[in-house]
């Protein structure tokens, strides 16, 4: 089956339909459960390699932009690759020999690399990262790194060494100046990152429908920053808005939010892994997720009316522009080590994060604690403390608890299915205030 995708891949044509037929035949390969991936025992001091794409850049600009937030970035420096003149820009368009436009996908890794987000990588892996985080979770030096990071391309006249300029619609967002080329193996690929290379997985069918058949490393120069319908700071300059002197827990999120999650990051400052007066980071991404997601527009509209609802000083609110792989335990580790990016020493794993159900089955494909059970293992390497989230239930006489207490008590639960509330959404219903806030519900009626 691996051998079969690699050969379909390099010869068939590259339209959606036969790279579904293609997917179907080459990427059934399974796996019965979530295997996490350690890497061995090897030093995580930054070594010189003769590659610099992966080596941290210091900070352009002068000041203390690291010194108003006490987290330390991933690897030690927070790269900055946006050139500040323009002079330089024109500079760096005038190498470039082609130009290519970026999907939504490639967007948000360019912008995360460019921006610092992806700390410390400085371009898209090249084979021998990519290879290193596939299969050991760390980057060739030992660095954790949760996902790899790659720009894919049908292109076949592309080629280590050109330098491309890369767009969104008429925008110039960075360029890129390539140093390899090869076929990755997919089904190895989604099978070791996803836990399954099964297509009904969202992820699998990502990379099996939707990236090319081709990936390149390339160092990356950036431009500018895309403009988006919700804006997204960059680390550098959320660090500037964050206390230096308390913790820093990140909520991490791709659905409006309802008043069961308002309860659970509010209530996780109350956690004993959090210092006295930490603030919460609610830091939902908007970029590309499964298909039947809600648009990131339409999400960002629910943020902004409920950050006014509940305005709060231990609550702060930005927009990540990640593009989601529904990867469960190993996404987990990749929304740590961005967070940590952006000023976070802590970071709230919910139940099933980052988790997907076959589209065939309706099957989980990670148990409900696994993403818990990987971060746990894996924050004190990456210098993030996970905060495992409250299971929280709504009763008739209390209002939320934990099911545990709510159990003990014997109270009357509530329970309303998102399948149930989707339905009352579209059918006109009210829909009752434990569930949701009237001003998410109204922007969803507004957007359906």
């Amino acid at each position: 089956l691996l051998l079969k995708l690699q050969l379909t891949c390099h010869f068939h044509p590259t339209t959606k339909t036969m790279k579904l037929s293609l997917a179907i035949l080459s990427i059934a390969t399974t796996a019965s459960a979530f295997t996490s991936i350690s890497a061995p025992a090897r030093s995580v001091t930054r070594s010189v390699a003769s590659n610099d794409v992966f080596a941290p850049v210091s900070i352009r600009a002068s000041g203390t932009q690291l010194e108003v937030a006490k987290q330390t970035p991933h690897g030690g420096t927070l790269v900055d690759l946006i050139l500040k003149s323009d002079a330089e820009k024109e500079a760096a368009v005038a190498k470039t020999t082609k130009s290519l436009q970026l999907s939504p996908r490639q967007l948000c890794d360019v912008e995360l690399i460019m921006n610092g987000g992806f700390s410390p990588i400085t371009g898209f892996m090249d084979e021998a990262t990519y290879k290193s985080v596939v299969d050991d979770l760390a980057l060739p030096d030992g660095l954790i790194f949760g996902l790899p990071v790659v720009f894919d391309t049908d292109d076949e006249d592309l080629s280590p060494g050109d330098i491309v300029l890369l767009k969104d619609g008429d925008r110039n967002i960075a360029t890129v100046e390539f140093t390899d080329k090869f076929l990755p193996n997919k089904a190895y690929e989604t099978l070791k990152c996803y836990g399954t290379s099964e297509i009904e997985h969202p992820g699998s069918l990502m990379v099996a429908t939707e990236r090319g058949k081709y990936y390149m490393g390339g160092k990356i120069t950036g431009l500018d920053l895309p403009v988006r319908d919700f804006p997204c700071k960059t680390p550098a300059e959320v660090r500037e808005t964050l206390p230096d002197d308390v913790d820093v827990v990140a909520f991490q999120c791709r659905n409006p939010v309802h008043r069961a999650h308002y309860e659970l990051f509010t209530r996780a400052l109350d956690d004993p892994l959090i210092g006295e007066n930490g603030v919460v980071l609610v830091h939902p991404t908007c970029g590309p997720t499964q298909a039947d997601d809600i648009p990131g527009v339409v999400r960002y509209k629910t943020y902004e009316v409920l950050k006014e609802e509940t305005k709060n000083d231990r609550t702060r609110w930005e927009y990540l522009p990640y593009s989601m792989h529904m990867a469960g335990p190993r996404e987990a580790i990749q929304h740590m080590m961005i967070r940590k990016n952006f000023g976070c020493t802590h970071f709230i794993i919910g139940r099933d994060m980052a988790g997907s159900k076959s589209s065939i089955t309706g099957e989980d494909y990670y148990g409900a604690y696994d993403a818990q059970d990987l971060a746990r293992e894996k924050g004190p390497e990456l210098g993030v403390i996970p905060v495992p989230s409250l299971n929280l239930v709504y009763t008739e006489e209390e209002g939320y608890v934990t099911a545990d207490e709510a159990k003990e008590k014997k109270l009357n639960e509530k329970k309303l299915s998102g399948t149930k509330f989707r339905q009352m959404l579209r059918g006109g219903e009210d829909i009752p205030e434990w569930f949701a806030f009237k001003s998410v519900v109204a922007v969803l009626r507004e957007n359906n």
